[in-house]
């Protein structure tokens, strides 16, 4: 924690320090909001919370700005819990272990968490430090975003009373977000049967690893592997050779994460045993081929193993192979009104095979809601055909872009001032809670900056220090320019 303590600007990152260290995963975010309400009660602030969790903390005007408009900075209180498979965290109870390498920010084996600590920090310390010059100020701190937008979903008209949002999500500083994706996600559950493993049949588990990760919407593009459709792909192509009886299959865990980790324990005769070994080492070559520029530690293992459960018959292992194998994955579509952005994608997030059933979760993201039911209709479509029962829910609407408003403009004008630079004006392919907020406060002008931040939802995440502290001066020198009400 000291290591970030040296950094610039030092109340945001001494706040975001203090927040690494009170485990804060989607569902158990409720020690860092106490911590937060008994912080802001100790520095006389307005409190509040609503029915389903969300902070509110307000400051009043700097002398002499009691005219301006009110402006709501905006974060979300959770964090993606992922690891690397050799680290031993429990996300619940652990704190993150920031530290400083170069010139940004990591985590030790884990998520970082910057998404959105950085962005509540920011929020925090404008709070926190009195040097800095605002208008009437409102922070919004949202239960749950990264696990289907509980809060933003939950927020209700009339509890805030700000004119403009300031959201505190995006992540590469120069840029200036001004409409993002919608969402929803689709569960596909395939009955299956078991049956006994026939004698002389040897178990193995075959694991596929050491993948990236990352972003199901802003890294869909990039051409990560996903760990949930390289294991279908292999299962497809060798399972009826190898005579494989599959008895456990699982990868991914969580919708909005690229899965970087999938594992299949199947049983094969005992005289295919080297075969798969083979095989194994043969396909391990093929995705080295075809990977190699974006993954550098991919990895095929194959260790014996024991099992206790049934196998699924060869009917039920081929329908549920193939189904996996032609779920759809990726980009979709690429957008004809925001050139170099997606338009509509899909993530193949989560597989699990259960007792009586296999279960495969997608997040679709699209900036438009046609783009969304369309995805849907051909998951539903390989659901008939394979006999599952396909279910669409949790749709989140997309932020329509205004090109007209008039935050945007002060935004691009402020960032263009300070940096001598114009900054790029985008729509993001991944969720902000923007589209949600605009049904209870339809007339609020919004816009989301943010700093740099790669690799998020996944332990590769990092912050770009200098990023962090250019992104606290445009964010300061907004708040000191906002217009008179």
């Amino acid at each position: 924690m000291s290591e970030l303590s040296q950094l610039s600007p030092q109340p945001l990152w001494d706040i975001f320090a203090k927040i690494c260290s009170i485990p804060h995963p989607s569902y158990h975010e409720e020690q860092l909001a106490e911590h937060i309400l008994s912080w802001a009660k100790e520095k006389g602030l307005y409190t509040d919370r609503d029915a389903v969790g969300n902070i509110l903390l307000r400051k009043a005007a700097t002398p002499g700005m009691e005219n301006r408009k009110t402006v709501v900075l905006q974060a979300h209180l959770d964090m993606v819990p992922q690891k690397n498979n050799d680290t031993a965290h429990d996300f619940t109870k652990d704190p993150i272990q920031p530290y400083v390498d170069g010139e940004w920010v990591k985590a030790r084996g884990t998520t970082l968490g910057a998404d959105n600590g950085i962005g509540m920090s920011s929020a925090l310390a404008v709070l926190a430090d009195d040097r800095v010059e605002h208008g009437p100020l409102e922070v919004l701190l949202t239960m749950t975003e990264e696990a289907g937008m509980e809060g933003a979903f939950g927020l209700q008209p009339g509890w805030l009373k700000a004119d403009i949002m300031i959201n505190t999500d995006s992540e590469e500083e120069g840029e200036i977000y001004m409409g993002c994706a919608g969402g929803i996600d689709c569960i596909t559950t395939l009955p299956i049967s078991r049956e006994a493993i026939p004698a002389d049949y040897e178990i193995f588990k075959l694991t596929i690893k050491g993948l990236k990760g990352g972003h199901s919407g802003c890294d869909i593009h990039v051409g990560l592997g996903n760990a949930n459709k390289l294991l279908g792909r292999f299962l497809v192509i060798n399972a009826a050779q190898l005579d494989a009886r599959l008895i456990a299959l699982s990868g991914g865990t969580l919708r909005n994460a690229i899965p970087r980790e999938a594992f299949a324990t199947f049983a094969v005769p005992k005289q295919h045993a080297a075969t798969l070994k083979t095989l194994a080492s043969e396909y391990l070559a093929t995705l080295q081929n075809e990977l190699s520029a974006v993954e550098k530690n991919l990895t095929v293992l194959v260790e014996s193993v024991t099992a206790d459960k049934q196998a699924l018959t060869t009917t039920s292992r081929d329908t549920f192979i193939n189904l996996l194998n032609a779920t759809p994955n990726g980009v979709i579509r690429n957008s004809d009104a925001v050139k170099g952005v997606v338009e509509t994608s899909l993530n193949l997030g989560i597989v699990n095979l259960h007792d009586d059933n296999a279960e495969i979760i997608c997040l679709i993201r699209s900036l438009i809601d046609s783009g969304k039911d369309y995805v849907v209709t051909i998951l539903e479509s390989l659901g008939k055909l394979a006999g599952a029962h396909v279910e669409a829910k949790g749709s989140y609407p997309g932020w329509q872009p205004d090109a007209n408003s008039p935050v945007m403009h002060l935004v691009r004008e402020t960032y263009q001032k300070l940096f001598n630079k114009t900054p790029n004006i985008m729509v993001i392919h991944a969720g902000l809670e923007c589209g949600l907020f605009k049904k209870p406060y339809p007339d609020m002008d919004m816009v989301s900056i943010g700093p740099t931040i790669t690799g998020p939802h996944s332990p590769d995440e990092r912050v770009h220090i200098e990023s962090v502290g250019h992104y606290w001066t445009l964010l300061t020198a907004l708040l000191k320019a906002t217009p008179v009400k």
